[in-house]
């Protein structure tokens, strides 16, 4: 029991620290107010970094864009827009041309040319630099040279973001062309000082947008180990509660399996003795409460083990396993069900608890399977041998008429050569071999290996 009930409380204590991370996790999303978190264990509120504040307000900005790109990708197209055409009506772009006499039609279509493909910069960043292209040659052939071609370097900056970093080549090409042609009809500046100006524009609009491409790149592998994480965190406590499921379900089915299959036994042997021999059938009824209070006391211990501590007023008593040293009630209770058993054990060892419980359950399952099938005038033998290091043997032989152990669906057999396997040991099951009758089973269990 003391390692059902060490296992069992290891589990709880994961349990409550998933939970505990959880709420933490669950207390920063929500957030208690402006700057502070909520812990609600505790009811106390700790100050929050402005850092984390911000970054928390910046993630619901973006997955609010990303949500509804939409409206966004107005509100800034819009603002641009609306730059552009103040610079034209307010006069700002005299500052920069080289042709004030450019006709206002002509400065409202440059003006929308440059700003409208910004809707598109993010789907369709190539498609909008293009759009933009022939707008930008007007604007250098007729030496207009409006502000709003620097709106390019808008588009430059989300082709570096999300399209291959080749583009950057072409896209370099078609972004100087323009200067070239200013340069080369209007003649004011350098060629070095006009094309190196734009190509230095180019360059650090690009190394930004590599810059934050890369910086979500490493954003999205680290979240996505992050979920693989989570996933992997539950799988293994999903792993580790069936695993104490089904030891849990294995020790329930010994003890009450066992039990009541002497109960069985006793109130059968007590029924036929009761018309002709009172004083037995009065002896197997003080059998019957003797074996029903020892299966309600060890269900109960097991039981205990699954109470909350910490809320319990009780705690629950880690009590031993059975050992070898308990294998003689054991038999003494079969005997008294009605199974007379002969046992023989040869040598002697000092074997861990774990090992001492893995053979009583084995031959504690053997015998009651033979109460349960093997028939009347059945009589069962225990061979039990002691080895070196901890190795040992047990077979368990009946002389009974059933052909075949627990139903297919039952959990007798499976649970032996689960316990069997934990100690890489082998477990075999199945009728004697004739001319003999009944059933066998035979555990081995090697040496121990050195840690």
């Amino acid at each position: 029991m003391d390692r059902v009930a060490t296992e069992t409380t290891r589990t709880t204590e994961t349990t409550k620290a998933a939970e505990a991370a959880e709420d933490k996790r669950t207390g920063e999303r929500t957030g208690a107010g402006i700057g502070e978190v909520a812990s609600e264990r505790t009811g106390e509120r700790t100050a929050e970094p402005l850092t984390q504040y911000v970054q928390r307000v910046t993630r619901r900005v973006r997955s609010w864009d990303r949500r509804h790109p939409l409206p966004w990708d107005l509100h800034i197209t819009g603002f641009w827009v609306t730059a552009a055409l103040i610079d034209v009506l307010g006069g700002g772009w005299l500052t920069t041309t080289h042709n004030p006499d450019t006709p206002a039609w002509l400065l409202l279509t440059l003006s929308v040319g440059f700003s409208v493909p910004l809707l598109w910069r993010r789907t369709h960043p190539a498609a909008a630099l293009l759009a933009v292209a022939p707008f930008a040659f007007v604007n250098a052939w007729t030496g207009t040279a409006l502000q709003a071609s620097l709106l390019q370097l808008v588009v430059i900056y989300h082709i570096a973001l999300r399209l291959p970093l080749r583009n950057l080549l072409w896209v370099t090409a078609l972004v100087l062309t323009p200067v070239a042609v200013s340069t080369a009809r209007h003649g004011e500046g350098r060629w070095s000082q006009q094309i190196g100006s734009q190509l230095t524009s180019v360059v650090v609009v690009a190394l930004i947008g590599i810059t934050v491409r890369t910086r979500q790149n490493h954003t999205e592998v680290l979240e996505d180990r992050a979920r693989r994480l989570e996933i992997e965190r539950d799988q293994q406590a999903q792993l580790a509660a069936a695993a104490e499921r089904a030891r849990i379900a294995r020790e329930m089915h010994d003890i009450i399996g066992h039990n009541l299959s002497v109960i069985t036994g006793l109130a059968d042997g007590g029924k036929y003795a009761a018309t002709k021999f009172p004083q037995r059938a009065a002896q197997a009824l003080d059998a019957i409460g003797t074996t029903s209070r020892q299966a309600m006391s060890e269900l109960r211990r097991l039981l205990d083990v699954l109470r909350d501590d910490e809320t319990g007023p009780h705690p629950a008593e880690l009590t031993p396993q059975p050992t070898l040293t308990d294998l003689e009630q054991l038999v003494n209770g079969v005997r008294a069900a009605g199974l007379p058993v002969h046992t023989t054990v040869e040598g002697r060892a000092d074997l861990p608890a774990g090992r001492q419980l893995t053979v009583y359950r084995v031959i504690q399952e053997a015998l009651t399977n033979t109460l349960k099938h093997a028939g009347a005038n059945t009589t069962a033998d225990i061979t039990l041998v002691h080895g070196d290091q901890g190795a040992v043997t047990a077979t368990i032989t009946d002389t009974g008429t059933a052909g075949t152990d627990t139903p297919a669906d039952g959990r007798g057999l499976p649970g032996m050569r689960e316990r069997t396997a934990l100690y890489g040991g082998t477990l075999e099951a199945g009728p004697r071999p004739r001319p003999e009758q009944g059933w066998r089973v035979h555990l081995h269990l090697p040496e121990e290996t050195p840690q």
